[in-house]
Formats: C-alpha cells, sequence, structure tokens
C-alpha cells in the first residue's frame, strides 16, 4: 500500500461513525420511565411548552371563537359613538390584541404555578409510587426531550387519562410525541384499562393530529372552559376564553404495538 493510500485508509478509519438511526429515518427513541435526575429537565420542557401556549391562545385561538370577535365589534362601535375619533378605532384592535396577550400570560402563569405546587413539584409521589400511575420521559442520545404521564381516574371507572405531554420544540416531527403516546397505549392495555381520555386547550393544529393519528377522537368541546389557575375576573372574560376539546380511544381496540 502506498504512503497516499494508507493515509486515505487512516483518515477513512477515523471519520466519525454515523449516529445509529431508527426505522423512520431519524434517530432512536428511547422512552423510559422517569428517574429523579429527570427532573429540572422535564419540568424545564413542560414550562417551556406552557409559555407557547400564550400566544396560542391569544391569537391563534381568537378566530375560533365568533362570540368574543362579535363582543370586539361592539366595543369598536361603542367607542366611535362616544368618541367620534377615528384613532381611537385604529388603537382598539392594538388594545384588544395586548389584552387578550396579558391575561393569557397571567392565565398560563397561574396554571403554571399550580402545576409546579402539585403534581409537577413532585414527580416520584404523584406518579411513581402507584401502580395506576406512571410518568415517561422520551430521550435522544441521553438528552430528555419529552414527557408525559398516565393516571388512572376513579370516575369513570376503566379510564387513564394521558397528562402533561410536552415535546421539546427542537424535537417535534421526529417522532417524540407518537412514541410518548404509544407509551400510554401499552400502559393503558398491560393494566386492562378501557378507555384513554385527555383533554387539552390546545388551538395548534399538530397537537390534535397527534391525538388523531394515535387513534383518539373528539367526543365533546367545552366552550368557556375555566382554567384552572385563572381568576374569572370581568376583563378575564372578556379577554380570555378557550375551548377545551375532550378526546377519548377505545383501548379494546388497540394491541401492544399501537395498532388498532
Amino acid at each position: 500500500m502506498s504512503d497516499m493510500e494508507e493515509k486515505v485508509h487512516k483518515e477513512d478509519y477515523n471519520k466519525p461513525k454515523p449516529r445509529p438511526k431508527a426505522q423512520n429515518g431519524f434517530q432512536t427513541i428511547v422512552v423510559r420511565e422517569f428517574e429523579p435526575a429527570d427532573k429540572l429537565q422535564v419540568q424545564q420542557i413542560f414550562s417551556e411548552g406552557l409559555m407557547e401556549m400564550i400566544p396560542d391562545t391569544a391569537l391563534r385561538g381568537l378566530r375560533h371563537h365568533p362570540e368574543s370577535l362579535l363582543l370586539y365589534s361592539i366595543m369598536t362601535v361603542a367607542c366611535f359613538v362616544i368618541t367620534m375619533c377615528w384613532w381611537v378605532i385604529g388603537l382598539l384592535p392594538a388594545f384588544v390584541l395586548c389584552g387578550r396577550y396579558f391575561f393569557s400570560s397571567r392565565v398560563i402563569h397561574g396554571y403554571l404555578e399550580q402545576a409546579m405546587s402539585t403534581d409537577m413539584g413532585d414527580i416520584e409521589e404523584f406518579y411513581m409510587k402507584s401502580p395506576d400511575s406512571r410518568l415517561w420521559v422520551a430521550a435522544l442520545e441521553g438528552k430528555v426531550v419529552g414527557v408525559v404521564a398516565a393516571v388512572g381516574q376513579q370516575e369513570p371507572r376503566g379510564s387513564v387519562e394521558l397528562k402533561r405531554m410536552s415535546v421539546d420544540r427542537s424535537c417535534r416531527r421526529c417522532g417524540v410525541g407518537v412514541a410518548l403516546g404509544r407509551k400510554v397505549l401499552e400502559f393503558a392495555v398491560t393494566h386492562k384499562y378501557s378507555t384513554i381520555v385527555l383533554g387539552t386547550t390546545a388551538y395548534t393544529p399538530a397537537a390534535h393530529q397527534l391525538y388523531k393519528h394515535l387513534g383518539f377522537r373528539c367526543v365533546e368541546v367545552t366552550n368557556g372552559f375555566v382554567t384552572p389557575g385563572a381568576r374569572w375576573s370581568l376583563l378575564e372574560r372578556i379577554f380570555y376564553r378557550v375551548s377545551h376539546h375532550h378526546y377519548s380511544l377505545d383501548v379494546q381496540n388497540i394491541t401492544l404495538n399501537g395498532q388498532h
């Protein structure tokens, strides 16, 4: 072997090997039970996911509530009749959007504070000690990038609730949400639950597409849902309004690989 061939051979040998990939073309996702060392990462992913709900409810949610749009239209007409100033009318949309963002932020932060003072503040106590509850994390290359929990319900009996699902923004569309959802399906089948339920106030289409992909169907929508952490003052009623989508999945039609 010539000196040049030997050099090329050594360079090829020393090149970093490609990272293993899953069959779907993405890096292998490992879903495992929560460990105490995961706590800070889990709380950060959960918190960041909740903060995304602020613009989601304040801006994207506006077009889903015609009753709010009607109220704002009435406010616009009233302002014009009272002031007869066009510049006031021009500023009103900005005032409305700022009001919606402010109150969405206040409610979401209140919800986060409540969660951190209960289950998300003591994950081991709330999720890991009972056989009817569990919290899992999804990891890529050892880094926690997603979280989901399951909690058995007293009413209705035989159902388990999927909760706290959140995925790091940088790892979305990589199959993390699907892997976490299927872990809950596996838990439900193994523990012989008849139904999996979940609720969401998200307006982001990707969240609803994920639930439907996993086999859930929307069974009810509650308009004017009172979010935990809301003070429900008059101004909050005007500028913060969300719909709560209830999803359900019949476990009897599910196998352990997540297929119907």
